[in-house]
């Protein structure tokens, strides 16, 4: 495997570990009626850093370690920022999910692919429609 897979993969366990840790304040402020939504993503994106981590193992590299805290992109007050705020967490794994996909290759290849939809369904459902092609937004 190239040491492009393995820059993505760090990219995108790097964007997982900013994941859980907004989902930890979606959570602390979407209210019940999407609790469940919210609890089930942090689950997902948990279970996705833990895989990344073993695989940029495999690949031969060091994981990249969690901060021990992320800038919000805006303040998050209630459940209608928190719902913004999740969309936007899944913009980016879907971003950078595309970039494993292009980088990786066989089953880590399909395994980015996977992720890359997964965030892409979430994303959709918190902001309410989706678009024509995630991951791949236009980057400046």
């Amino acid at each position: 495997m190239s040491s492009g897979a393995l820059e993505a993969a760090q990219a995108a366990l790097a964007a997982e570990h900013a994941a859980v840790y907004g989902y930890g304040v979606v959570g602390g402020r979407i209210g019940t009626a999407r609790g469940a939504e919210a609890s089930a993503a942090y689950a997902a994106h948990r279970a996705r850093r833990d895989a990344l981590a073993r695989t940029v193992r495999d690949l031969g590299g060091e994981p990249t370690a969690a901060a021990a805290a992320y800038t919000l992109p805006f303040p998050v007050a209630g459940a209608t920022s928190a719902e913004r705020l999740a969309a936007r967490l899944e913009d980016r794994v879907a971003d950078v999910y595309s970039d494993l996909v292009r980088a990786a290759e066989g089953p880590l290849r399909r395994q980015a692919a996977d992720a890359l939809r997964e965030a892409a369904v979430r994303a959709a459902r918190w902001r309410g429609t989706g678009v024509a092609f995630p991951g791949l937004a236009e980057r400046s």
